[in-house]
């Protein structure tokens, strides 16, 4: 089991290549193509004005990374690519960007797609490149897998399950069988079931047009920003769907990699420190991405994560995902915080 963390450009302080490097544990590198949708927007090129610099440092990277016996993961996979999604423009432009990733010495070992038409097309074109079912498919069920077989050899599995060790038993049992690969995203921060995924994930595929709009004042497009606002809320954390480095070794059997989230996140370095020594002491908050540190602070809590009872990995990896028959959460919630 190894490592798949997001490629974040810094403009200061060693090179993001130069930081990956040094950890064998980490085999992927996942990236977004400039100026294409994807499930997050691509950020830290603020320096540069223009496509072609911002692309030429990517290469640099990508170059140095591939260099260095790094796996790399295109990320196409936007929620949304509006009339074009089945059109022919998208599929050369798809076949394009493969191509001169190609001519850089780039070639991607994966595509990640949220879009059946975007693995049909590599499928179609580049049968040699791994297929990988995005975490944004939300595949919480077998039958899901199922559907998707003759286009994807990787998947996902849905975060809002992935907590369920028997449930991610069961997935992996069945893509060994199919000559498949399974993965989880080990640190979201995203709440469990939400509600405004959909409506978020097409508006971050749309985001650089949406930049250009004036927005309405008095509206919040992240649900979970907004209900970290009521401290009545804060437990909810909980119930989410991360899972915690000192846990994730209940995984490794089933698993074939771990995705951690880091292109927004502006401690990278220590998110994978985290997951490859399987422990942390400090405010868990700290590891998620999105990172609700400020939120909580406004209330003055934080979670100390060397605080969790020695019975939650057994209780998360059974959770039956019926919050509100339950109440394990809440209860813990209440010895694990400062307030």
């Amino acid at each position: 089991m190894g490592f798949a963390i997001g490629y974040r450009h810094t403009s200061e302080g060693e090179r993001f290549s130069s930081v990956v490097l040094s950890y064998p544990e980490v085999e992927e590198i996942y990236f977004p193509w400039v100026e294409e949708p994807s499930g997050r927007p691509v950020l830290g090129y603020g320096e540069y004005d223009d496509a072609e610099t911002i692309k030429e440092v990517l290469r640099e990277e990508l170059v140095t990374l591939r260099e260095g016996g790094k796996k790399l993961d295109l990320l196409l996979n936007a929620n949304c690519y509006g009339e074009q999604a089945m059109s022919l423009a998208l599929e050369n432009r798809i076949r394009a960007i493969v191509e001169e990733l190609s001519e850089w010495g780039c070639r991607p070992d994966v595509v990640t797609a949220a879009s059946p038409f975007v693995a049909r097309t590599i499928k179609k074109y580049f049968p040699d490149i791994e297929t990988r079912a995005s975490v944004n498919m939300r595949l919480t069920t077998l039958q899901a897998m199922r559907y998707l077989a003759p286009w994807f050899d990787s998947y996902y599995i849905g975060r809002d399950v992935q907590r369920n060790l028997a449930t991610v038993k069961r997935f992996s049992e069945w893509a060994h069988a199919n000559g498949k690969k399974v993965g989880i995203l080990a640190n979201s921060g995203c709440l469990r079931n939400c509600p405004w995924q959909t409506y978020h994930d097409n508006l971050i595929s749309h985001s650089q047009a949406a930049l250009a709009v004036r927005p309405a004042e008095g509206f919040n497009p992240h649900l979970c920003w907004t209900m970290y606002e009521d401290k009545q809320s804060l437990a909810e954390i909980l119930k989410a769907t991360w899972i915690r480095p000192e846990d994730l070794a209940e995984y490794m059997p089933y698993v074939d990699f771990v995705k951690l989230a880091t292109r927004q996140h502006s401690r990278m370095a220590l998110v994978v420190d985290a997951y490859a020594e399987g422990a942390y002491k400090g405010n868990l908050l700290d590891l998620l991405e999105p990172g609700f540190a400020p939120a909580f602070a406004r209330h003055g809590v934080a979670i100390d994560n060397r605080l969790f009872p020695s019975e939650w990995s057994k209780q998360v990896a059974h959770c039956s995902r019926e919050c509100e028959e339950c109440g394990y959460c809440d209860k813990i919630f209440q010895k694990i915080t400062n307030h």
